[in-house]
């Protein structure tokens, strides 16, 4: 057991040391880093294309979306029509498991006036994201938003469902960017960059703000010491997120 106990702090000690080495990267690696992996965020559904709800018991309901109730931008009420009956009918987060959605054409409008608005979008996000014809998944999460309210159940965009099997992160609807600046109405140059998710790993969901991602950082990703050997918390940045969870769900997995 002492040995155990030994070879255990040992290995805590090697992971805390590959965190605090700075690591240097070439000016390809830092731009395959800045690639925006997330899906894009949306939160208005379609009142044209069907919309799927599944409940907490199994059933399925399909229908037109009419209303969507929200706080702070995270749903905890929507109202359909049945495709097949026109019956009204309303859910609250708390029944429902999960939901498939179309985002309105508004909003995707929206989207893509904002990606041509700045040219950091360009070379690190994908203009399909904002343009596909796929519906979006939101998942029922209990959680407290922004870490200071009381716990309640929302639904909530899951952005990164390809690689969602160890960390889930969520989209933020009321998330700020970065900023930066424009010249005689050209697009903007530097900033965009949002500043908070919703990430869930293991039983824990929490608000995450660029400005605790440090603090944060040994427990999304300190269990892969060669995840932490090759990109050590001194050495990686915020702007980086989206391929760091990726990447590290791809190292961990094997």
């Amino acid at each position: 057991m002492k040995l155990k106990a030994l070879l255990l702090a040992l290995s805590v000690i090697s992971v805390s040391a590959f965190a605090q080495e700075k690591v240097k990267y070439s000016k390809d690696q830092i731009k395959k880093m800045e690639t925006y992996f997330f899906n894009e965020g949306f939160t208005i559904p379609s009142p044209k294309k069907i919309s799927t709800i599944i409940m907490k018991d199994g059933t399925v309901s399909k229908g037109y979306c009419s209303k969507v109730d929200s706080k702070k931008g995270q749903i905890y009420e929507i109202a359909i029509k049945d495709s097949t009956t026109k019956k009204q009918m309303t859910f609250n987060a708390e029944n429902v498991s999960e939901m498939y959605i179309y985002p309105s054409n508004v909003e995707k409008i929206a989207k893509v006036g904002k990606y041509f608005g700045n040219i950091r979008n360009f070379g690190t996000k994908k203009l399909t994201k904002n343009t596909n014809g796929e519906n979006i998944h939101f998942v029922n999460q209990t959680v407290s938003l922004k870490n200071k309210k009381d716990d309640k159940e929302f639904l909530m965009q899951l952005i990164n469902p390809e690689f969602s099997d160890i960390i889930s992160v969520y989209y933020d609807p009321r998330a700020k960017e970065t900023g930066g600046f424009s010249i005689g109405g050209s697009p903007q140059l530097g900033g965009g960059v949002i500043k908070s998710y919703y990430v869930k790993k293991g039983d824990k969901i929490m608000w995450l703000h660029k400005d605790d991602f440090e603090d944060n950082y040994d427990f999304l990703f300190g269990d892969n010491a060669e995840f932490m050997k090759k990109y050590p918390k001194k050495s990686v940045d915020w702007d980086y997120f989206s391929f760091l969870v990726n990447e590290y769900t791809e190292m961990t997995n094997g």
